[in-house]
């Protein structure tokens, strides 16, 4: 699977994506242009309407590619929502200048002190301003820069609800204090860390110590992963770790699969319909992407219903269905499902015949749904 990865992000040149646009903006803070990297979703000219989730990275110089094949790929299938992909490129050893920090205290200091008041003063501002984001940020970093992001957690009010902390280099006491304030949040709040079996030996004993301390964490709002890749080195961790990170953040996206209906929805006693809102309730919520109800998540839950015999929810679903597609025969297909199979057949044939007289969806025609008022209609006349 990590091989397969490897070579899917490898690939993002055989994957349509936005083009990249290359920005500055000037910064009172550093006294100085920023060379700045954008990628706009391909549907974002298309619906001016529609929010995007950001993701900033630190090193933009060389993890913009990879996460951007990694959007790419994930969006072509639908496992992964258009994101708004922002890069900081940095001039020879700036990042390190950039990260600078309090060897005492782990807090910035110089030009560390003034970048992250340029990232959360000036840069996110901009793009904020500039561009339509949703309300889940995310931030991304290397080494140096992956330890730095950990500082935007030490905020009261954090900026950013994700961060993807690739084999960080951690200051003093930052794996204890990242822990700690993890353990405080009632937002919800992701995070993710990696590292590899070939890593850098003294920041591996640090990161292997925070993510003790994170699992140590009972907080419910918090979205915790570590990776620790085999065979992988320093650098290839990278690209080990973006699309696990980005699926993990973004689990709730994804369609309901094969397990998620096996083990979550059957199994429960009751309730299908509310955890098909609750579902979308969250994504929109948690992670600022507002999209309509999948046609196969409404199957989905269809089978479920079917399969506990809970046809009382057909009811419900019937108006969510209408709520989400009002002009296509899918609640009346529902409502007449309803009343087929808790035994009121003239009802059942009433809303097949009405849901003939609107738009087909999904793989639901108007010769289904007119055969099947003929069957029951057949059922009537027998009796």
């Amino acid at each position: 699977m990590k091989k397969v990865f490897l070579l899917i992000v490898l690939s993002i040149s055989c994957i349509s994506y936005s083009q990249k646009i290359k920005d500055s903006i000037l910064s009172k803070k550093l006294d100085t242009y920023k060379r700045i990297t954008i990628s706009l979703p391909p549907s974002y000219s298309k619906d001016s309407k529609k929010s995007y989730p950001i993701l900033l990275l630190l090193d933009g110089d060389y993890l913009f590619d990879p996460f951007q094949g990694a959007l790419s790929y994930g969006n072509y299938w639908d496992d992964l929502p258009e994101v708004i992909l922002v890069g900081i490129s940095n001039k020879d050893n700036e990042r390190y200048e950039n990260c600078t920090y309090d060897e005492a205290t782990g807090l910035p200091e110089g030009k560390g002190a003034k970048f992250f008041e340029f990232i959360g003063g000036e840069l996110m501002p901009y793009i904020e301003t500039k561009y339509r984001t949703s309300n889940f940020k995310m931030i991304a970093g290397h080494d140096v820069t992956a330890g730095f992001i950990n500082l935007f957690l030490y905020k009261d009010a954090p900026i950013f609800n994700a961060y993807i902390s690739l084999s960080p280099e951690l200051p003093v006491e930052m794996e204890n204090h990242v822990a700690e304030r993890l353990a405080g949040f009632k937002q919800n709040i992701f995070y993710y860390v990696s590292s590899a079996d070939g890593d850098i030996k003294k920041m591996k004993t640090k990161i292997n110590t925070l993510d003790e301390n994170i699992k140590a964490i009972k907080n419910p709002a918090l979205n915790y992963k570590y990776d620790e890749f085999k065979g992988a080195s320093h650098y290839s961790l990278v690209l080990y770790s973006i699309p696990s990170a980005l699926y993990q953040f973004f689990a709730s996206y994804q369609p309901i699969t094969t397990t998620e209906f096996q083990e979550k929805i059957v199994t429960l006693p009751s309730g299908y319909v509310t955890y098909l809102k609750n579902k979308y309730d969250i994504l929109e919520k948690a992670l600022g992407v507002k999209m309509p109800i999948r046609i196969n998540d409404f199957k989905a839950i269809e089978a479920a219903i079917l399969k506990n015999k809970a046809y009382a929810e057909f009811e419900q679903l019937a108006q969510l269905s209408k709520k989400m597609y009002p002009k296509t025969m899918l609640g009346d297909y529902h409502l007449a499902m309803f009343y087929e199979n808790t035994g009121d057949i003239k009802n059942a044939v009433k809303y097949y015949q009405s849901a003939f007289q609107l738009q087909p969806i999904g793989s639901l025609t108007k010769d289904m749904v007119l055969a099947k008022a003929d069957e029951l209609r057949g059922q009537i006349k027998k009796k």
